[in-house]
């Protein structure tokens, strides 16, 4: 009983059982017309909008980056023991988080 769950016999298995779905929800739906709305953007009842909302991925890359430097900051702390380094890093992540959002 065991072989069933092995990945072959389980994608030999899966793959008949999805078409059938396919082919029973393709039943369901009923036949398909052809409107202007239906290749309209769906923003939730509101129109979108025509601007960019923020051009390229300098925005994106600036908050990736405060974030990774936050996160394995604070990695970093909390697998050293409390020590005086430990706060000359503390100072140091601070500067560069300041720095990174000033800058």
């Amino acid at each position: 009983m065991g072989f069933l769950v092995s990945p072959p016999v389980a994608f030999l298995i899966y793959i008949p059982l999805v078409l059938l779905i396919l082919w029973a929800g393709r039943q369901l739906a009923g036949p398909a017309e052809e409107s202007p709305r239906k290749s309209e953007t769906y923003g939730s009842g509101e129109e979108a909008p025509n601007y960019m909302a923020a051009p390229g991925y300098r925005p994106f890359f600036l908050v990736a980056l405060f974030f990774a430097i936050l996160h394995l900051g604070m990695l970093v702390l909390g697998l050293s023991d409390f020590s005086h380094t430990s706060a000359i890093y503390i100072a140091g992540l601070a500067i560069g988080l300041v720095a990174l959002l000033l800058g």
